[in-house]
């Protein structure tokens, strides 16, 4: 019994053993005998529950979006959407510094080299993902909030939410990629005023948009305290 409640978790703990390996030495870590090593099972449990390390990437960068939703559901909703969603790209920032290889892998920035492709769409887009889809909901939820209240021009929230995300992940890719290295804070000095410079675009007053990114970034600090 005792073996069959190890094997029954298996998925689980290879998952997150390579995403351990990812924080602490990068993607070409993984492979199947150091996951298998890291969680304590052997080599064939790794192809027998994912067929291979590609198929076991595309779990792991599931669960890194898993994770960046459990984040953002932490993040209180509040009267004011521009501040929540200020909140969320914060908070989308500190996941992403958390595990860069992770993030990177999330986003396709890089993945773990292998001569066998992936033939299932499914399997290498994680925009298709389930993780991916109930992270993304926040975000368009949080749009959707925004394009309800008089703030902004009506307009459809999933075009909003996909610019945003668009805003916020390049701006997060720069900054790890250390492109803002001339600024005291890029937060505050490059990622708060674009932040309010899209609200602006999007029909709000900017001395109000400005004073909510403010409060967004009051709220992530919260949150942030709260954990």
């Amino acid at each position: 019994m005792a073996g069959r409640a190890r094997l029954d978790d298996a998925p689980e703990r290879l998952v997150r053993a390579a995403v351990g390996l990812l924080a602490e030495r990068g993607p070409s870590a993984v492979k199947a005998r150091t996951v298998a090593s890291a969680s304590g099972l052997s080599t064939m449990v790794v192809y027998s529950h994912f067929g291979g390390i590609p198929e076991l990437m595309g779990a792991v960068a599931d669960h890194g979006f898993k994770e960046l939703g459990r984040a953002f559901g932490e993040v209180p909703v509040t009267e004011d959407p521009i501040a929540d969603l200020f909140a969320m790209a914060l908070t989308c920032r500190r996941v992403a510094r958390e595990n860069p290889h992770l993030y990177d892998l999330m986003f396709g920035l890089s993945t773990r080299a292998t001569y066998r492709p992936l033939s299932d769409t499914d399997l290498r887009l994680s925009g298709r993902s389930p993780g991916f889809r109930e992270a993304h909901a926040h975000v368009v939820a949080a749009c959707e909030r925004l394009v309800g209240s008089d703030r902004v021009e009506r307009q459809d929230p999933e075009v909003v939410a996909a610019q945003l995300w668009s805003m916020v992940h390049g701006y997060i890719t720069l900054e790890m990629a250390e492109h803002f290295v001339e600024f005291d804070d890029a937060v505050v000095e490059v990622l708060l005023p674009m932040g309010v410079n899209f609200s602006v675009g999007l029909g709000d007053e900017r001395e109000r948009a400005e004073a909510s990114h403010r409060a967004g970034a009051r709220l992530y600090e919260s949150t942030v305290e709260g954990r």
